[in-house]
């Protein structure tokens, strides 16, 4: 049994080594760089950066939800961030889980003073938006903060 555990120590399957990566949010955030680019800064007119509204939104109760459900749901239709109307489709990231979108959303806002997402608090988002697609959202899309 002894050998077991070393070896799945050795090959990286030990049991805190896969889930631990799977939560770092700037692991994560490189499937969302694709678009947003590595240092969130978008491609103007066709992917919106990442800066002071998200930072600004994650200070809001109707923001976190809105950040959150655009990860959860995706985002489609006019949004307009920091001053710059974007209409275009993000699609829902389906695949991860509460605490990998909690994960990914705290590496975004990462250096702003909004309180930290929580799985438990993006599990209370997912639930109460079931029947919302990535249209709806988009029309959620409340007033950056200080805007």
């Amino acid at each position: 049994m002894r050998g077991w555990a070393i070896l799945l120590a050795v090959t990286g399957f030990a049991a805190t080594g896969p889930a631990m990566a799977a939560d770092d949010g700037a692991t994560i955030y490189k499937r969302c760089a694709a678009c947003h680019l590595a240092n969130g800064a978008g491609v103007p007119g066709a992917f919106p950066p990442l800066k002071s509204d998200v930072r600004a939104l994650a200070g809001t109760p109707a923001g976190r939800r809105y950040l959150a459900l655009v990860v959860i749901r995706g985002v489609s239709g006019a949004i307009t961030v920091e001053g710059k109307p974007y209409r275009g489709m993000m699609p829902a990231q389906a695949g991860l889980n509460d605490a990998q979108v909690a994960a990914v959303l705290n590496h975004v806002v990462r250096g702003g003073s909004a309180k930290a997402f929580t799985p438990r608090e993006i599990a209370g988002y997912r639930a109460g938006s079931a029947a919302l697609n990535s249209a709806a959202v988009g029309r959620l899309q409340p007033a950056a903060a200080g805007k």
